[in-house]
């Protein structure tokens, strides 16, 4: 389940919602290297390392599945770190969240995020939601160069 090569890295501290999310991806055929994230700070030091080896290189998944509601450290502030690196600004960031308040939503895309779902309520919805997320991302879209900041 959880891959230092990430394909994917998944941001959420609920652990309900990590299961579905990794089942949903398992049954579309995308899992295969996902890392799980509990909170911002654990997210940041695997996209960049421990604070102590800042001469890391950063991980480069393929793509970033993050939610706002964090402890210690919140999705909108590891959303401006991704964004503010160049070594990091170039991945999607999918922010998948609770909330629908517009200002989270202006934050958000403010700060570059590359879309904004609000998680569906309904078990399949959400798993129809997240198999979609992870065909366009991983299979349709395709990516910008390495540094396109």
């Amino acid at each position: 389940m959880l891959d230092q090569r990430a394909d994917i890295l998944l941001v959420e501290d609920n652990p309900n919602d990590v299961k579905l999310t990794l089942h949903a991806l398992k049954s579309a055929n995308l899992a295969n290297a996902v890392h799980v994230a509990c909170d911002g700070v654990e997210a940041l030091e695997f996209l960049f390392g421990a604070a102590s080896a800042t001469d890391k290189p950063p991980e480069r998944p393929k793509l970033i599945l993050l939610d706002l509601k964090l402890p210690r450290l919140d999705g909108h502030e590891v959303l401006k770190r991704i964004k503010s690196d160049p070594r990091t600004c170039g991945i999607p960031v999918v922010v998948l969240t609770c909330s629908s308040e517009e200002r989270d939503v202006m934050r958000t895309y403010e700060v570059g995020a590359n879309s904004y779902i609000v998680k569906p309520v309904d078990f399949a919805q959400f798993t129809e939601s997240i198999r979609d997320i992870g065909k366009y991302w991983l299979v349709i879209n395709h990516p910008q160069a390495a540094n396109p900041c």
